[in-house]
């Protein structure tokens, strides 16, 4: 057998070890009574073990040394290993193992502490987390690099901390100045009412549909932050509900949808390999922004969800489908960066981007970290944090380690706004199609074009073989001052 034979063999039973250890991450959030929350540590520790050993193992590196390709796609798989094998190779086993236990404990003190609206009873485990993950960023980081750039890597491989702040330093002052043209404009319409959960999880089913989410492969369940998980053949989403707020159900079922249809699309060929997944988080957060802003939330789709709505709860309070479009697009002075509309959403991720480079960097302390959340949300919003749920405590990311997973949502947006310039000339008849419910002509080009590809290609330029240009913010910046100055009149 090759070299590259071999490899290849065992980076397939690598990934699908990676797999169960996402779906014991799923049942975590989902399923797994919460008494179990130890022996679930232990548990993902030791799966921890066994795949920082097989992703460092020695013979990894000799393989690549003799390993010929004579495909792109065997070429990209070799990328993709190579790049693993050097990112581990310098993590003991001891720090693997102690943040897969650590993390998988620290998220449920994270949602009790939420619950609670008490972050003092989540700060001792957030510092540990943070203390663990600036020690693997010391570990990671290039001669030339920050600890912050380290870790991004590990979502967005080649971006820098340098290079995202100025992306958003460019993006900023459009943003607020049509943020606060909005505000001062006559109010859209708001939704009023209770809308009972099983009416909105049954209209949910229908929008997976309506998306192409592929539920032979795939299930819908429910979590206190919705998220998507696996690849390829069993790919799984959660929702959430609240029942005055069925926009929530809805279009975070949407949103990861967008997620999922991408691992459902990647080539078949691809699967338990290094490239049989989404190109980067921002490439992934692309198709999700796409699928519940650009389709999800124009005019044409919410003719049709609008009708969906009437026939599963009756009269709601708005007259009609131009006011339904208005309220499903309202922008709102909100707290939480999930239900933010399109315009403040980036403005919420800014927040998170500076106040996680400071945690990682020591500048910012956990005790500290509610003052300056409260602090920058004022001066960027213009309203006061009034409990830690609505602020410190509303994502996740940070109890499971993700630090330097917030920027790739904002660079998903501006990929979206590259694509979605892209899909309108590219796809004739695609508004009439969303009027129906159809979303597939806009689905379809974005598999062919994107989703399919999977890994193969690093993020820029999965985005710049897909639209014929180089990623850039000003489609995305466009398309919200076109769409919002139409909707308030601006």
């Amino acid at each position: 057998m090759s070299a590259l034979t071999d490899l290849l063999a065992f980076q397939r039973e690598t990934e699908a070890l990676g797999q169960i250890m996402g779906r014991l991450g799923w049942d975590q959030e989902t399923m797994m009574p919460r008494g179990a929350a130890d022996q679930r540590a232990e548990e993902m520790a030791a799966l921890e073990a066994v795949l920082h050993s097989r992703r460092t193992d020695p013979r990894l590196g000799d393989w690549l040394a003799a390993a010929e390709t004579e495909t792109e796609a065997e070429e990209a798989q070799l990328r993709e290993i190579a790049r693993s094998y050097a990112r581990n190779a310098r993590i003991p086993a001891r720090l693997a193992t102690d943040l897969a236990a650590l993390t998988s404990r620290a998220q449920g003190i994270w949602a009790e502490a939420r619950a609670a609206d008490d972050f003092a009873a989540f700060a001792p485990t957030l510092d540990q987390v943070i203390a663990l993950k600036r020690e693997e960023a010391a570990l990671l980081a290039e001669d030339d690099g920050t600890l912050y750039d380290a870790l991004l890597q590990d979502y967005e491989p080649g971006a820098t901390a340098a290079g995202m702040a100025a992306m958003f330093d460019a993006m900023r002052p459009r943003l607020v100045t049509l943020r606060d043209a909005a505000l001062a404009a006559d109010p859209a319409p708001t939704l009023s009412g209770t809308f009972d959960d099983a009416g909105q999880l049954a209209l949910s089913e229908k929008l997976a549909t309506a998306f192409g989410y592929d539920q032979s492969m795939g299930r819908i369940d429910l979590a206190v932050h919705p998220f998507s998980s696996g690849s390829g053949a069993d790919v799984r989403i959660t929702t959430r509900v609240a029942p005055t707020d069925p926009f929530n159900c809805f279009y975070s079922t949407i949103h990861e949808v967008g997620h999922a249809t991408y691992e459902q699309a990647v080539d078949p060929a691809y699967r338990l390999t290094a490239i049989g997944r989404g190109a980067s988080m921002g490439v992934h957060e692309s198709q999700s922004r796409i699928y519940e802003n650009q389709l999800g939330r124009s005019r044409a789709f919410t003719g049709w969800l609008y009708d969906q709505m009437v026939a599963q709860f009756g009269d709601f309070g708005l007259d009609g489908p131009d006011a339904f479009y208005r309220a499903v697009n309202r922008l709102t002075q909100g707290y939480i960066r999930t239900e933010a509309d399109e315009v403040q959403y980036n403005l919420h991720v800014m927040l998170r981007f500076d106040l996680e480079r400071a945690l990682v960097s020591g500048d910012l302390s956990v005790a500290d970290l509610p003052g300056a959340w409260n602090d920058r949300f004022a001066s960027d919003f213009g309203v006061a944090v009034d409990k830690p749920s609505n602020g410190v405590l509303q994502d996740v990311h940070w109890s499971v380690g993700l630090f330097g997973y917030f920027p790739t949502y904002a660079l998903g947006n501006l990929y979206a706004g590259c694509l979605f310039d892209a899909m309108k000339s590219a796809v004739p008849g695609w508004e009439d199609a969303l009027a129906e419910g159809d979303a597939t002509p806009a689905t379809d080009w974005l598999r062919q074009a994107l989703q399919q590809h999977g890994a193969l290609r690093l993020p820029s330029d999965t985005i710049e073989a897909a639209t014929g240009s180089k990623p850039s913010a000003e489609p995305l910046l466009d398309y919200l001052e076109t769409k919002f100055s139409d909707l308030y009149n601006l």
